[in-house]
C-alpha cells in the first residue's frame, strides 16, 4: 500500500492514547480535552486509558514496544527528557523507541501550599524554610517528574530544604495537599487553577518566567523573589519508532488542527496552557534540548539515581 493510500485509510478502527499518569492530572486533562475532537477528524474513537507508575515509565514501555500501526499512542510528558537522568535504567529509550508527532502544550507549573501555611508569598516561604530547614514537605506527581523537579530547582536555588513525597499522579498529589497531608507542591496549572480559584491551595508563582495568560494575577516565582528561576512542563503526542511517516503525518496534520479549534484552545488557555502544535521535526529536537538541560538540574540538586 502506497503512504498515500495508507493516510486515506487509516484509521479503520478505534485508537488508544496512553496517558502514563492519574486521572486528574495536566496530562490527563490535556488527552481528554484533545481527544474528542481529534475522534472527529480521524473518523475512529480516540479513547484515552490511564497507565499510571513508575515515574510515568509504565505507560511509556506500553507504547514503546505497541505495534507501530498508529492505533497505541502517547500522551508524552516532560519525564520523558528527565527519566534518563532520575534512573539507572529506563525500559525504552524515548529518542529512540518513539516518534514524536507533535508537542501539544506547554505550561508553567504553579508553586503552591496549603492555605493555614504561615506564609503568603515566595519571600516568606523561603524564609520559613529557612527556619525549619527539613521540616516541610512537599508532594509531587512522581521522583523525576516536572512538579517534582520544579520545587527541587526552587530549593537549590533558594538554598532550602524539604521532604519529598512522591505519588503516582498530581491528582492524588493535589488531594493529599488540600487534605493538610503535605504543605507544598508545584503542579502544572491545570490541576492547580481550579484549587487556587476556589481557596484550596494559595499560590505563590508560576514557574515560567512570564505570567500565565489564563492566570495573570499570579506572580512569577522569578518575579517574586528567585531571579532566573524557570521550570515549565509540557505534553506531547508520540507514537512507536518506525510507525509510517504517512500516519505520523496524518495525526500531526489533525492533532495541529484541534490544538487551534476555538474550544479546545479555551479550554487549555483559560488554565494557562499555551496550545503548540510543533511538527514531528521540532517536536524531536526540543526532547534533545529538554533531555540535556534537565539533566544538569539533576545534577546541580544532587539528586541520587534510582
Amino acid at each position: 500500500m502506497s503512504s498515500t493510500a495508507l493516510a486515506q485509510t487509516y484509521p479503520t478502527r478505534a485508537i488508544r492514547l496512553i496517558v502514563p499518569s492519574s486521572p486528574g492530572g495536566g496530562t490527563d486533562i490535556t488527552a481528554r480535552i484533545i481527544a474528542p475532537d481529534l475522534s472527529k477528524l480521524l473518523g475512529q474513537q480516540v479513547v484515552v486509558e490511564n497507565r499510571a507508575g513508575a515515574g510515568t515509565m509504565i505507560g511509556g514501555e506500553v507504547v514503546a514496544k505497541s505495534p507501530p500501526d498508529g492505533y497505541t499512542l502517547l500522551m508524552g510528558v516532560s519525564t520523558l527528557a528527565i527519566n534518563p537522568a532520575i534512573y539507572r535504567k529506563v525500559p525504552y529509550d524515548a529518542l529512540r523507541d518513539l516518534a514524536p508527532i507533535t508537542q501539544a502544550v506547554a505550561l508553567p507549573n504553579v508553586i503552591v501550599g496549603h492555605p493555614a501555611l504561615p506564609a503568603r508569598n515566595v519571600k516568606e516561604l523561603v524564609a520559613l524554610a529557612k527556619s525549619r530547614p527539613g521540616e516541610l514537605n512537599f508532594s509531587s506527581a512522581g521522583v523525576g517528574t516536572s512538579p517534582h523537579l520544579s520545587v527541587e530547582l526552587f530549593l537549590t536555588m533558594t538554598k532550602t530544604k524539604m521532604v519529598h513525597v512522591p505519588y503516582k499522579g498530581s491528582g492524588p498529589a493535589a488531594t493529599d495537599l488540600i487534605a493538610g497531608q503535605v504543605q507544598v507542591m508545584a503542579p502544572n496549572m491545570l490541576t492547580a487553577y481550579p484549587h487556587i480559584k476556589t481557596g484550596r491551595m494559595r499560590a505563590y508563582g508560576v514557574t515560567s518566567l512570564k505570567r500565565a495568560a489564563g492566570a495573570p494575577e499570579i506572580p512569577t516565582i522569578a518575579e517574586a523573589g528567585v531571579p532566573g528561576y524557570e521550570a515549565v512542563q509540557w505534553y506531547g503526542v508520540l507514537a512507536p519508532a518506525n510507525t509510517p511517516r504517512a500516519i505520523v503525518t496524518r495525526l500531526h496534520a489533525d492533532i495541529a488542527k484541534v490544538l487551534r479549534q476555538p474550544n479546545v484552545t479555551a479550554l487549555l488557555s483559560k488554565d494557562g496552557a499555551e496550545p503548540v502544535g510543533s511538527t514531528p521535526e521540532q517536536f524531536a529536537a526540543f526532547i534533545k534540548a529538554e533531555t540535556v538541560k534537565w539533566a544538569k538540574v539533576v545534577a546541580d540538586a544532587g539528586i541520587p539515581p534510582e
